[in-house]
């Protein structure tokens, strides 16, 4: 549970980060930035799999590009669900999604090494 509620909390701080790096994504403030990562984990832990099964035969002729193109609907989705936080268009969403997956990995695997799993 606690792991959960850092990487909320640094998920929330990597979208703010991600404001002053890329001027196409906008975000209100922290409280915009907590219910914004909050949407965008929602819609990648519940409808990104449904996307992703449906497309799969796309994916599988792009080698996988098509993967990104699912990433940055979400995060524009996320978007569009949000007051606070705004992304410019798609392409802007492309970049922002990419940046923002990146952040995401870095989290994660700062996470790992904080809270290890119990065997």
């Amino acid at each position: 549970m606690l792991k959960l509620l850092a990487k909320w909390l640094l998920s929330a701080t990597a979208l703010m980060a991600l404001t002053y790096l890329y001027s196409g994504v906008q975000v209100a403030g922290f409280a915009a930035a907590m219910w914004a990562a909050l949407i965008i984990g929602l819609l990648n832990a519940l409808v990104r799999p449904v996307l992703f099964i449906l497309t799969l035969p796309i994916t599988v002729l792009t080698l996988g590009f098509f993967f990104f193109i699912i990433n940055a609907l979400m995060f524009y989705a996320a978007s569009g669900l949000s007051d606070g936080f705004h992304v410019r268009n798609f392409g802007a969403a492309i970049i922002g999604s990419l940046l923002y997956s990146a952040a995401g990995l870095i989290i994660d695997s700062a996470l790992e090494g904080a809270f290890p799993r119990r065997r």
